[in-house]
């Protein structure tokens, strides 16, 4: 695994990647097929821009799709190859933040993250992060991007948004997690402090306190940053992963 300096800081610690990965659902047959679809096979590798644990980046490998991974978190990253290596499978992962991204190769096609991406809440590093992106591609390279919004986007100003949630880990271990989010709807911006608690049974493990600030895109935003950032054909359509209780979902696909 290659890993560059990241250029960004994020929150980035082992309890908070486990427990991401954790609860993050598993892609289904139907959103597999889709992403498979709709990357090539045998035109080149495919990029996912900002692969996080693997959600999508391992069960791809193992459908014998050419992919390889970028995220700026060493931990997630940790996470990814533990699952590829779990799983018998090899793919290149580098640690670069989007906003940086200057990889030594040139892709076929790529995925991105909406969710991971809606982290880059300043409008010209989210810009900049696509310009980047779209030098990576050979034309007329593909981009699949996975869009969401979240409930919260029409909140009117209030109390914070308190989750407590937890997570079991396969080694018998807990990670229970407190999170506290303000939203600012006008501006398009939330603040979440989280706090990660590691134990097994009474026994502590560790803890971790995250602090992530993030915004949200419509598919009218998604448009009008990808078409600026030089990608043309843009479209959206109905997303192949069901959305969260309340969540905004679609899907925007994009040739360089």
């Amino acid at each position: 695994m290659t890993n560059p300096v990241a250029a960004r800081a994020v929150p980035d610690g082992p309890i908070r990647a486990r427990y991401d990965d954790a609860r993050s659902p598993a892609p289904s047959r139907a959103e597999l097929d889709w992403y498979a679809a709709r990357l090539p096979r045998d035109a080149g590798v495919v990029l996912d821009a900002m692969c996080g644990s693997g959600r999508l980046l391992v069960p791809l490998a193992a459908l014998g799709i050419a992919i390889h991974g970028a995220d700026a978190s060493a931990a997630s990253l940790a996470v990814a190859q533990g699952r590829l290596d779990g799983a018998g499978l090899d793919a290149t992962l580098y640690r670069q933040d989007a906003t940086a991204l200057n990889l030594p190769t040139r892709f076929a096609a790529a995925i991105l993250d909406g969710g991971a991406f809606a982290r880059i809440t300043e409008p010209e590093a989210a810009l900049e992060a696509l310009v980047r992106l779209r030098a990576h591609l050979v034309g007329p390279g593909t981009l699949l991007v996975d869009a969401r919004a979240p409930s919260y986007t029409q909140m009117r100003p209030g109390a914070p948004l308190v989750e407590i949630a937890s997570v079991a880990l396969p080694d018998g271990s807990q990670i229970r997690m407190r999170s506290e989010t303000s939203v600012d709807a006008e501006a398009r911006i939330a603040h979440t402090d989280a706090r990660y608690t590691h134990r097994r049974g009474p026994q502590p493990l560790g803890e971790e306190h995250v602090h992530r600030a993030h915004t949200w895109y419509d598919a009218d935003d998604w448009c009008m940053l990808l078409e600026s950032a030089g990608f043309g054909a843009v479209a959206c359509e109905r997303s192949p992963r069901e959305p969260s209780e309340d969540e905004t979902s679609f899907a925007v696909t994009a040739r360089a």
